[in-house]
């Protein structure tokens, strides 16, 4: 098994909503054979679910453990002297049956959209790295649904597309490939806000000067009381900055 498959089966194991659910039924176990301790170790599973599902707790966690991203426009791109836009996907649906072909995931058309408008607004060249993740099918790529959505909604053609890297550090690796041959050596990164931070550093790593681009700030996007009520999209959000905080960990323990 490769390592970057055995890091994506632990990551879902630990992160939630499956960290949490294991450690309420070890409590169960615990309780089931006459341990009382069981009792406190399921509440702290199934309360860890609880918080970690509101998105308020998820801004939280994104604001303590990682570092802030700030948004960019055209008057950061003139002054970092920007020579390219590089979006990175976010996950690709491999059936879209209402287009026939596949599709960007909803992270990856976010990043892409973003991505678009800088090099619009900027007269930069885009260039897209994505292809199917460790988790993905294999059937489709984020970069053959980048580039045909691309060209097909936004009229805008990209000019490099690397659809073979699998996690960050390949995406990095594998665009400096294909843009260092045009002597690109200063740009914009696009991806959500929480995972530019470990972005970054690779790209860095990979002989870019990196200025971060993000998308996705955690921000509000409900009434206050809705806020600290478990949704989906709370947890979402939580698993996805725990998963970043513990990957730069990873990240910088092995510099």
């Amino acid at each position: 098994m490769e390592a970057g498959l055995l890091k994506a089966i632990v990551a879902a194991l630990v992160l939630p909503p499956a960290g949490p659910l294991l450690l309420a039924f070890v409590g169960l176990l615990m309780l089931r054979a006459g341990r009382n301790f069981g009792t406190v170790i399921g509440t702290i599973g199934l309360g860890m679910l609880w918080f970690l599902s509101c998105h308020a707790v998820s801004i939280e966690l994104a604001r303590a453990l990682l570092p802030n991203v700030a948004p960019v426009g055209l008057v950061e791109l003139r002054r970092a002297r920007v020579e390219a836009v590089v979006v990175l996907g976010g996950g690709v649906l491999p059936e879209a049956p209402e287009y026939g072909v596949p599709q960007p995931s909803a992270p990856t058309l976010q990043r892409l959209r973003y991505g678009v408008r800088l090099a619009r607004v900027s007269g930069l060249p885009l260039a897209f790295s994505g292809g199917a993740g460790w988790s993905g099918r294999g059937t489709a790529t984020e970069a053959e649904a980048a580039r045909l959505v691309a060209r097909q909604d936004f009229g805008f053609d990209i000019r490099w597309v690397e659809g073979l890297s699998r996690d960050t550090r390949e995406n990095a690796v594998r665009t400096a490939a294909l843009l260092h041959r045009d002597r690109i050596r200063r740009i914009a990164l696009v991806s959500d806000a929480w995972h530019l931070p470990r972005a970054t550093l690779e790209f860095q790593r990979a002989g870019f000067e990196v200025l971060p681009a993000p998308t996705g700030q955690p921000v509000p996007t409900s009434g206050p009381i809705f806020e600290w009520l478990p949704s989906g999209e709370g947890l979402l959000a939580s698993r996805r900055v725990l998963r970043e905080w513990l990957a730069l960990q990873v990240q910088r323990w092995s510099a």
